[in-house]
């Protein structure tokens, strides 16, 4: 009986370790994505033709650094532009002419927003808009233009060479 209960009493120990394991990642996993987004920050807007890969809580970045993260998007009925609703660090001041693009962690990576701060003395303040922004760009098409070029390139110089050949 002694030897069941001390038996018993390792596999309690193990298990509370492997709960404590398991509540120690979910908290980890839950602040570092911060689903919650950025507390107490300001909320400026940006129109953008394409947002392909981007979604609520994406990350927005100056200079590589998390800086917020994008808190709601819609379409504008009237221009057909997505407008991308982007919650930014109260301690971080961005002057009026920032730019803002969508950007890609690589080939395989996620998109996220990088933010250019321009040289205006004047800062974006909570509802403001920025005007300057760049799109996502469509890999896809983009691998399909440079494979349509390179083939395309080579049977026209095919072409070309025929057509400078003398008849027989």
């Amino acid at each position: 009986m002694r030897a069941l209960f001390k038996d018993n009493i390792v596999e309690a120990l193990i298990g509370a370790l492997v709960l404590l394991v398991a509540v120690w990642f979910v908290t980890f996993a839950y602040a570092r994505t911060e689903r919650g987004g950025v507390s107490g920050g300001y909320t400026i807007s940006a129109r953008f033709p394409n947002t392909s890969g981007v979604s609520v809580g994406t990350d927005v970045r100056v200079s590589g650094l998390k800086v917020g993260t994008v808190s709601e998007e819609t379409l504008d009925t009237q221009t057909y532009q997505a407008v991308l609703k982007l919650t930014i660090d109260p301690t971080v001041k961005l002057p009026l002419d920032t730019s803002a693009a969508i950007t890609s962690e690589g080939i395989l990576g996620g998109n996220y927003i990088s933010l250019a701060p321009g040289g205006d003395p004047e800062m974006l303040a909570a509802g403001d808009e920025i005007t300057e922004t760049q799109g996502a760009i469509d890999m896809m098409s983009l691998i399909g233009s440079v494979i349509n070029r390179t083939g395309g390139a080579e049977s026209s110089d095919e072409t070309a060479a025929e057509d400078a050949e003398p008849a027989q």
